[in-house]
Order: C-alpha cells, then sequence, then structure tokens
C-alpha cells in the first residue's frame, strides 16, 4: 500500500514550494509569474526549491485566477500538419511562442471549411488568447464575434476572407514568375506547369504568375502543358506522365507544390526523362538537394513566415490596436541542377 502511495502521491504544491523555500505564497507566485517586485536572494531560493520539489505550475488554474482573463496559450490552424512546409511553420511558431512561456495547440483542416470552423471552435472554447490560420474557407466573417470579444489572430500564407485581419504571405505569383523565367533563359519553350486546388489563393496566384510570366515573354500558352486541381504525389506522378505522353512534349515542368514537385520527378525517374526534362518547384522539401540531379527550387521561407506570424500575434496580444498589417515575404530561387538542364 505504502508503494502505491509513493507511485500516486499528487504532485508539489505552491503551498510546498513557499514553506521549502522560507517564503510567502505571494512571493513564489510572484517569481512563477516573472514579476519584478522580489529580490535575487529570494527568487533564487524559490527557484532551488521549485528545482529540489520539480513543481510544474499549474497554468490552467491560473489563468482562472488572473485578472486579465488570459490563457497563456494560441491555437494554430494548419493545412496538414504532416507536410514539411507546415511543419517548418509550426515550429518556427512554437519557438516565438515558448519564449514568451505560451502553449501552442495545433490542428490540420485538410483543405476541409467545416473542419477549420470546427478546430478553431475548438481552439476558442479553450479560451485561447490568440489564433494563427493557414485558412481553407473563403468566408471568416463567423471570426467577428472572436474579433470584438478581443481574440486576437493573424492569418499565414493565404489571405482571410470578409474579415480584415493581419496577413503574413508570400509573393506566390512573383515567386513562380522567377522559376519560369528562369526555365526560359536556359532555352525552355515548352514549359509543363502541374497546380494545386485553384479553389486555394496561394495555388490560384501561382498559376497566375505561370501565365503572366509567359505573356510577357511572348510564349503562347499550351493548355495541353496545364494540369490542374492536383493533390498530393500520386496525382502528380499521374498527371505529369500525362504531359511527358503529349506531342510534342514539354521540354521543362513547373511544380506549384512541395508534393507535386517529388510526384514530377518520380514521373521523370520512371521514364528515365529526369536528366532530360528541367524541374522546378515552388517551395523546398527535405532531400531535394541530394537526388540526382538536385532539384531547383524557388524556396519560401517558412520559419521567417512563421516568425512574422507569431510576432505579429503577439504585438496585437501586447495591446497593439493599430490598422491591420498585410505583410508579403519574398522567395528564393535555389538553382541546384534540375532547372539547369537545357533542352
Amino acid at each position: 500500500m505504502a508503494a502505491v502511495d509513493s507511485v500516486t502521491r499528487s504532485r508539489p504544491t505552491m503551498r510546498e514550494v513557499a514553506a521549502l523555500a522560507g517564503v510567502s505564497l505571494k512571493t513564489v507566485s510572484r517569481v512563477i509569474n516573472g514579476e519584478p517586485a522580489v529580490s535575487a536572494e529570494l527568487a533564487s531560493r524559490v527557484r532551488a526549491a521549485i528545482e529540489r520539489l520539480d513543481y510544474r505550475h499549474n497554468r490552467a488554474a491560473s489563468s482562472l485566477r488572473r485578472s486579465d482573463g488570459k490563457s497563456a496559450a494560441i491555437g494554430l490552424l494548419l493545412e496538414d500538419v504532416a507536410n514539411p512546409f507546415s511543419s517548418a511553420l509550426h515550429r518556427e511558431i512554437e519557438n516565438v511562442a515558448l519564449r514568451r512561456g505560451v502553449l501552442v495547440f495545433a490542428g490540420s483542416s485538410d483543405e476541409d471549411a467545416a473542419r477549420e470552423r470546427s478546430l478553431i471552435a475548438e481552439f476558442t472554447s479553450r479560451r485561447v488568447d490568440g489564433l494563427i490560420i493557414v485558412p481553407a474557407s473563403h468566408d471568416h466573417s463567423y471570426l467577428l464575434n472572436e474579433r470584438r470579444a478581443g481574440t486576437a489572430m493573424v492569418f499565414v500564407d493565404r489571405p482571410a476572407g470578409f474579415l480584415d485581419v493581419d496577413t503574413v504571405l508570400t509573393d506566390n505569383e512573383g515567386g513562380t514568375r522567377e522559376g519560369i523565367a528562369h526555365l526560359i533563359a536556359q532555352g525552355h519553350r515548352r514549359i509543363g506547369y502541374l497546380g494545386d486546388l485553384q479553389t486555394i489563393a496561394t495555388a490560384a496566384w501561382r498559376y497566375r504568375g505561370y501565365m503572366n510570366e509567359l505573356a510577357a515573354q511572348r510564349l503562347e500558352a499550351d493548355p495541353r502543358l496545364v494540369r490542374l486541381n492536383l493533390r498530393g504525389i500520386e496525382k502528380a506522378e499521374i498527371a505529369a506522365g500525362e504531359l511527358l505522353s503529349t506531342s510534342p512534349p514539354p521540354t521543362a515542368l513547373f511544380a506549384g507544390q512541395n508534393l507535386l514537385t517529388i510526384g514530377a520527378y518520380r514521373a521523370l525517374r520512371k521514364l528515365n526523362l529526369h536528366k532530360r526534362i528541367a524541374l522546378v518547384g515552388f517551395d523546398d522539401f527535405l532531400l531535394a538537394d541530394l537526388l540526382e540531379p538536385a532539384i531547383t527550387v524557388v524556396a519560401q521561407d517558412a520559419g521567417a513566415l512563421g516568425r512574422a506570424a507569431a510576432e505579429q500575434l503577439f504585438r496585437r496580444l501586447d495591446g497593439d490596436r493599430s490598422p491591420s498589417v498585410h505583410e508579403v515575404l519574398s522567395n528564393r530561387l535555389i538553382t541546384r541542377g534540375s532547372g539547369e538542364v537545357r533542352p
């Protein structure tokens, strides 16, 4: 029975920390919450007691007692936490939040508007202080009441619909135009295009970049060289195979998303064309530099997007009431070999 009691013993309390340190409960609370009105000697004793007892602060209970009602948590809605771009975004937001002592709850919308609303409802029911959203739906007027209630929010990667709110975006059209211009500079005139769902703002902007750059370079767009509304590696592989069977075939491919780039590369390898057909992808991905040839990409800086979104959210949480900010970050063309294959 004693062994069971030792295993199930309740967690150390603030009262026990105060007793061990020989200070008041209020002093322990001030040290835990980072308040300045504690001497260095007392703060050191409290921290030593916390470490000795392995005390863990109960933030849920603390948030109920705080006069400002803050929960020290934010909600993060991503397209898919398994996607490398989403993972990098998540990690950088988490890094910023951790330095502020704030927890990040994350979920995946899977490009489903109903799932987006459901997850955001779960976040707000837990009284998160703010939201960072990669949106799936096109109408976010349902968040107006949350805005009025004081919930800070930032949209990242894609804009909000029917809601004036802070956004942090990538220059999707400009990045695509740079990639297409690079292929044209290598001598390519028949450039196939693989695009994501056109209901996604970023996918639509990238396709527009493809069309606009061809027009700017006085090249006629061939609809037979375009495949849109592709989701995932397998569909991209099939679509790339179809493009490569066109007569005459494209001499280069541009893939508008990292998973589509992987699918395109698989198709090229399967047909033994990976050293004869050029390939440029939008978004970098793990091991892209280790393939043969290594993949040339228009790289978004997911880390910079995440940092900018998190920093903007915390500015709002710190009391910034200035008009909405709409920040657009540039991309970087990384030449590695596949985009430099000449026709």
